[in-house]
């Protein structure tokens, strides 16, 4: 018998209509590019990463371009890592009741969520930002610190983790948060090579 073999963590990325393209993609590559990188060494794949929609119908990000969610959020069954991108409309994606109760049910059952970007919005309308520290956009920390009624907000960093929710700054900061999620799961090292192979500039550190 050979040894038992973890299975891979599963990612699943929520599509919503105008989602940011880069808060969706940029945590998308790192995670597959982490999981080929694991590949090539002979080690077991750590990632298995998806989309969720609220219905199986595309959606059209921000400019226009349309997603096909992989999932339907209710039959996605339990996420490892949920990743909740942001948008520029924010309080109108927000104003659908539908998605920030998909957002706190797919929560309760992840043992992590994150989000992108003004993704904290939805995540502080679930009622998960409450008592944490967490950050957005940095445009957006003193409107959300307003909305939220919470003094927690950070700037000037790449992503705030708080344990079983991390959020993370502007857009591309959902790659530096997803390359700390990939710190955290795998370790620094597939974590500082997945970000030479995208060739992105990544400081563990989380500072800007």
């Amino acid at each position: 018998m050979g040894q038992d073999v973890e299975p891979p963590v599963r990612v699943g990325i929520l599509l919503f209509e105008q989602v940011d393209l880069l808060d969706v993609g940029g945590p998308y590559e790192v995670f597959l590019t982490a999981s080929r990188l694991a590949q090539r060494r002979g080690e077991p794949v750590p990632f298995e990463v998806f989309t969720i929609g609220l219905s199986g119908e595309p959606v059209s990000a921000y400019g226009g371009l349309r997603l096909i969610p992989d999932r339907v959020a209710l039959e996605s069954g339990n996420l490892d890592i949920l990743v909740v991108p942001g948008a520029v409309a924010i309080n109108a994606v927000a104003a659908d009741p539908a998605l920030i109760e998909a957002i706190r049910d797919l929560a309760e059952e992840a043992e992590l969520t994150t989000s992108v970007c003004t993704g904290a919005f939805l995540l502080s309308d679930a009622g998960l930002l409450d008592g944490r520290p967490w950050t957005t956009h940095w445009e957006d920390v003193d409107v959300l610190a307003e909305r939220s009624g919470s003094m927690l907000g950070e700037a000037g960093v790449r992503w705030v983790d708080d344990g079983d929710v991390v959020t993370a700054g502007g857009l591309s900061s959902g790659i530096a948060m997803a390359l700390h999620v990939v710190d955290r799961v795998c370790g620094i090292g597939l974590a500082t090579a997945t970000a030479a192979q995208i060739g992105y500039a990544w400081d563990p550190s989380g500072r800007v």
